[in-house]
C-alpha cells in the first residue's frame, strides 16, 4: 500500500499509511543543519531539495545508513530521462515514509569500490553497456 502525504489546513502533514505516521512522528524534529550524502554519490540540488522541502523526510533519510542512501542516490542519477529522474525522485520520497531503507526492485549501485559487482550485475549492468557503446 502506497501512503499519501496530506497537507492539513494548519501546514502540518498527515501520513495515510500507519507506518509511515510513525516513523514522522518518531524522527520529527531531528534534522540536522548538513545533508548527508552517499558513500560513493552526491546527492544532486533536485533530490536535495525534495528532501529537505519536509523536515520529516529529512529526518527518514538521515538515518539511513550511508550505503542507504548512496542506492537511493545511484537510483536516481541511474534514470535516462528527466521524466524518470523526476519520478524516481518522488518515490524516493514516498519510499522513504513507507519505511524502505533501499529504493524497491533496484539491483544495487555498480559504482562501488568496496565489493565486487554480483555475476548478475557484471552480465547484464556492466557487460551489456560496454557492448553498447
Amino acid at each position: 500500500m502506497r501512503s499519501r502525504r496530506l497537507p492539513g489546513l494548519d501546514g502540518t502533514v498527515t501520513f495515510c499509511h500507519p507506518i509511515a505516521r510513525d516513523n514522522a512522528d518518531r524522527l520529527r524534529g531531528t534534522m540536522t543543519s548538513a545533508f548527508s550524502h552517499g558513500t560513493v554519490h552526491q546527492a544532486a540540488d533536485d533530490l536535495q531539495a525534495a528532501i529537505t522541502a519536509d523536515p520529516a523526510i529529512l529526518a527518514l533519510w538521515e538515518n539511513l545508513t550511508p550505503l542507504g542512501r548512496n542506492e537511493f542516490i545511484c537510483w536516481v542519477e541511474d534514470a535516462k530521462q528527466a521524466t524518470t529522474r523526476q519520478r524516481r525522485i518522488r518515490r524516493t520520497v514516498e519510499e522513504l515514509v513507507e519505511g524502505n531503507k533501499r529504493p524497491c526492485c533496484w539491483v544495487g549501485c555498480i559504482h562501488r569500490t568496496d565489493k565486487a559487482p554480483s555475476p548478475w550485475q557484471q552480465a547484464v549492468l556492466i557487460d551489456k553497456k560496454a557492448k553498447q557503446a
